[in-house]
């Protein structure tokens, strides 16, 4: 008599078990996420898809033909390279059916994560919220990463029908297009920066819940510690897993040390920490800290954030300025260099938004270079509990600012002018830089990158460059990164061949 076999059939878009009673198969089943026991006809049923169907073929199932065929297909390959620890991400993202909360801090690369589980689930429209400052980011990590995929940025307060496989759209404007992309039924969610919905009672909140309705796949990415602000996630997951905490008041108390204080609620404290944590880990959550995954990491890594200028009309007319008229090699430098001014400014609004959701996200320490001085002012203004270094600054108080920002806790953002904090500082409190401006030279890039890669740095240090997209610095950063090459400096009169490169790519522009 042969013996009997465990096998996997396709029904009804589930994937149906039937094998010979055992309890090490019946425990192995109840591993695998969406799985469901039918008591009346006395089978489980299992979610068909690829992650899946590889555990049961390591288990031993004989997969049915149509199945076969499902793993058979190869999926379009990524564009760039999955460390080992961002593989895992996939695979949980996968296990868990596409509802998850990836945690993972700042600079482990959330949002390469979803974009390849995106990658294994083509058919599957998308729609990315996240804060505008975002938007180019995530169209420019979608075109980087996925092959043969489309990507459209939505904005204003005027909907209509987008028709590209991944949406992107920012959370102040979400509230107009929810009927209108709810129409198209998307089948994935990704909620970027998933704390900008921690109040229920905002509109982006409720425009969230209402796209959210009826989509079976959402992802939602946030660096912030859901232990030590627990009310701020709460939201997305109820989103995510809505049996996991069916009862707001419930969770505020047991987690949010709720506490009245003669006004009204405040949720904003944490209780009962490691048993959230593990609640959370032993269901819907993945966060790894940098820690972590060190070895997986290289000595830096380096991001391009696209941005856009909030004064694209004044930028235009300088710009057409150059273009038009015959000026000598001076006058052109300054004319750059006023043109480099106002790309600064004008992406000065979403590179201070950035800098707030990381010092929010309690990712560390935070070194941020700039080049003019109103730049560096704003941004001293817009953070007063930073220290600055820049030209103006004396030896005695760069030395006490230096200090502060190695040893006091309480001091999270270090603003450097690129020439003046670049070079001769030890900034290793920070595994993170950030250019709010590029300078003209590679030589200083690396100079100032190198304040917090020095000995006595043990991690890895996570670089940004703001590019503000269309402008200038789109056009320096395309000469900084050219590897066999040493860009001469324009400022000391030596660049003329920049120069003549930079012209020549502001009026292609045209």
């Amino acid at each position: 008599m042969a013996a009997a076999v465990k096998k996997a059939v396709l029904e009804n878009g589930s994937v149906k078990l039937t094998f010979p009673f055992s309890w090490d198969t019946v425990e192995f089943v109840k591993t695998l996420p969406g799985r469901k026991f039918e008591p009346v006809r006395k089978y489980w049923t299992v979610p068909a898809n690829r992650y899946i169907l590889e555990r049961l073929k390591e288990a031993g199932f004989e997969l049915d033909p149509k199945l076969e065929s499902l793993t058979a297909n190869e999926q379009p390959k990524l564009k760039k390279r999955l460390f080992s620890f961002q593989e895992a991400g996939v695979r949980f993202l996968e296990a868990e059916g596409g509802r998850a909360l990836l945690a993972d801090e700042m600079g482990l690369g959330k949002t390469i994560q979803a974009l390849a589980w995106l990658n294994a689930h083509r058919e599957t429209f998308a729609v990315v919220v996240c804060p505008a400052h975002l938007k180019s980011n995530w169209a420019r990590e979608i075109q980087e990463t996925l092959t043969g995929v489309t990507a459209e940025i939505l904005s204003g307060t005027q909907p209509r029908k987008p028709s590209a496989d991944i949406i992107v759209i920012n959370y102040d404007v979400l509230q107009y297009w929810v009927e209108t992309l709810r129409s198209i039924k998307p089948k994935a969610l990704i909620i970027d920066e998933a704390h900008y919905i921690k109040n229920t009672a905002a509109k982006r909140t409720k425009a969230v819940k209402a796209l959210a309705r009826g989509v079976p796949h959402v992802i939602a990415l946030t660096g912030t510690p859901v232990v030590n602000r627990p009310i701020e996630a709460f939201n997305a997951i109820r989103i995510i897993a809505p049996k996991l905490f069916p009862n707001f008041w419930e969770f505020a108390h047991r987690y949010c040390n709720a506490r009245h204080n003669g006004f009204g609620w405040d949720f904003r404290g944490s209780s009962n920490e490691d048993e959230l944590h593990n609640k959370l880990t032993s269901t819907i959550m993945l966060r790894r800290t940098k820690d972590e995954v060190l070895k997986d990491l290289p000595a830096k890594l380096q991001t391009v954030v696209p941005v856009e200028i909030q004064n694209r009309e004044e930028y235009t007319a300088e710009e057409a300025s150059i273009i038009d008229t015959e000026q000598n090699s001076a006058m052109i430098l300054g004319k750059l260099e006023k043109l480099r001014q106002l790309a600064a400014l004008g992406k000065l609004p979403d590179v201070e938004a950035w800098i707030a959701d990381f010092l929010d996200s309690g990712s560390g320490k935070l070194v941020v270079f700039a080049v003019h001085r109103e730049v560096i002012n704003r941004l001293r203004k817009r953070f007063p509990s930073s220290v600055k270094v820049d030209g103006s600054t004396s030896m005695k108080e760069r030395d006490e600012a230096v200090r502060r920002f190695q040893s006091d806790p309480n001091v999270r953002l270090f603003i450097g002018n690129i020439q003046a904090a670049g070079t001769g500082l030890t900034l290793t409190a920070a595994q993170t830089v950030a250019f709010a401006e590029l300078p003209w030279t590679p030589g200083e890039l690396t100079q100032a990158e190198d304040r917090c890669h020095r000995i006595g740095q043990t991690g890895c240090v996570n670089v940004y460059y703001f590019v503000a997209t269309g402008t200038i610095d789109e056009d320096i950063f395309r000469l900084l990164s050219r590897k066999q090459e040493v860009v001469t400096s324009i400022c000391d009169g030596q660049g003329e061949s920049s120069l003549k490169e930079l012209l020549a790519a502001i009026r292609g522009r045209k």
